[in-house]
């Protein structure tokens, strides 16, 4: 059985093929070990591809022997060395060079059903039965997972041929998905005779289901099961949607609006004929009884005894205070609390749970470098940039080094020129890193705020009934 997609690019091609011919990706990872040189090196090497096929790069060599092992890395229609460069060549000899520049594509294999080289053979054949007679591709077998196998196609939007662009179209998935059964069946692999009907998934959504990070459809199709489960009317469940958040809308499908968010999302579309109006109702009458609420949790009345005055203790403020805040909200920490409350979070909070180790990220960087204000923020910035800068020109100079008659016919002073070449490149990699998330706090913060205000008044009216029943307790006592 193999799962396939296909989607459109748009940026620089050099960095598509980089991913797609990954070393770290397509080695065998029974033998492969880590390399030093990261993506961001390679971009500013004067040919991307030429560092992404690199024989030294690209080919293991065994610990036993010295061995090359194999690498799952071919070309349609182009040589993988040379990729970048013939696709670009064409582009620009029918004056195309705009617009999408490249789509990917994969085909996902099940668990334990294939072999690295039967994977990639099946890749090939299917990449020619597609576009082999217009196209350029490249195909790259990842085996970044033993029991996941999958291929990777990276095709050039402009065909050798005729200069006529590729358009993708649902007939496209439909074909790719068909010819892709063809080969399984043809190589003995199992097939889904009767695939359900429903809406394609995107890449970034396979991924977070294969590494088992929540995604958007996913919480809403939580919530739906949870409702059901809720339910021994279709009322009721109605109901137990809407007290969740979302506006719903009953025709021919089913349409749910998460809170917050402006598009209805149509179940059967997109979650497939379990979820239709037929189907839910079957599920709810089925059941002998509706599944109770999640209770609130027991509070634990914990002893402590405290050394000094809380009144003298400096409180954290601004961007700290904001994130710290925020990941209590997510349930991020205490680490101790108990997961099962995330599934009681506002809609606005959870969504937040895919970023969780971006939000992470930013908080751990505020607190380790005592950032509150916006010029304490943008002051760190600048000074990791002036840092990079200066990094970047002393790393410059080894390059030049590196390539000079001395130190090219001494293999000491080389390795050594490496390493601290190595060394730079670490650091600017981390430096990097504190850039792009100063760039996410500054965007973030001012969402997180009116989330938390959001989700404030939309539990105020709860709050307010919850206190008015606890009142009405006490009198009634």
């Amino acid at each position: 059985m193999a799962t396939t997609s296909i989607w459109r690019v748009k940026g620089w091609l050099g960095k598509v093929v980089i991913y797609a011919e990954n070393p770290e990706k397509t080695a065998n990872p029974k033998f492969y070990a880590d390399r030093e040189l990261t993506e961001q090196d390679g971009q500013e090497l004067s040919d991307v591809i030429r560092y992404a096929v690199n024989s030294e790069k690209t080919q293991e060599t065994s610990s036993e022997d010295g061995t090359p092992l194999h690498c799952f890395v071919s070309g349609i229609n182009c040589s993988p060395a040379t990729a970048r460069d013939e696709m670009l060549a064409v582009k620009k000899r029918f004056g195309k060079e705009d617009g999408t520049v490249a789509y990917h594509g994969y085909q996902s294999f099940a668990p334990g059903e294939a072999t690295p080289e039967l994977a990639h053979e099946i890749g090939m054949k299917l990449a020619e039965r597609l576009w082999g007679d217009r196209y350029q591709v490249i195909v790259a077998t990842h085996l970044d997972k033993e029991n996941h196998l999958h291929n990777h196609f990276v095709l050039n939007t402009v065909s050798f041929a005729d200069g006529i662009k590729y358009h993708r179209t649902r007939k496209d998935y439909h074909e790719m998905q068909t010819v892709s059964d063809e080969l399984c069946r043809e190589y003995g692999l199992s097939v889904i005779e009767q695939p359900q009907q429903g809406r394609g998934k995107q890449y970034g959504e396979w991924r977070a289901e294969q590494e088992q990070r929540p995604t958007w459809r996913g919480l809403i199709r939580s919530d739906i099961d949870e409702a059901i489960r809720q339910s021994m009317t279709e009322r009721q469940f109605l109901v137990a949607l809407r007290k969740k958040g979302y506006a719903v809308k009953v025709g021919k499908d089913i349409s749910v609006r998460p809170p917050g968010k402006e598009r209805f999302v149509r179940l059967i579309r997109n979650f497939g004929e379990d979820y239709s109006i037929e189907q839910i109702r079957r599920r709810i009458l089925s059941q002998t009884r509706a599944e109770k609420k999640p209770s609130e949790p027991t509070r634990q009345i914990i002893r402590i005894r405290l050394f000094g005055s809380l009144k003298k203790t400096r409180k954290i403020t601004g961007f700290r205070a904001l994130y710290v805040h925020y990941c209590y909200l997510l349930g991020i920490f205490p680490k101790n609390r108990p997961q099962q409350n995330r599934k009681r979070l506002h809609f606005l909070l959870r969504e937040d749970l895919l970023k969780l180790d971006a939000i992470t990220a930013e908080t751990r960087l505020l607190v380790r470098n005592r950032i509150d204000t916006a010029e304490q923020l943008f002051s760190y910035h600048d000074e990791a940039q002036d840092k990079i800068a200066a990094l970047t020109a002393e790393r410059k100079q080894l390059y030049k080094l590196q390539r000079t008659a001395a130190v090219k016919s001494d293999p000491e002073k080389a390795a050594e020129v490496k390493a601290q070449i190595t060394a730079l490149s670490k650091e600017l990699a981390a430096l990097w890193t504190e850039v792009v998330l100063c760039n996410s706090i500054a965007e973030r913060s001012g969402v997180i705020k009116e989330k938390i205000k959001a989700v404030r008044e939309d539990e105020q009216p709860e709050r307010k009934e919850k206190c008015d029943r606890t009142e009405q307790q006490k009198t009634a006592r």
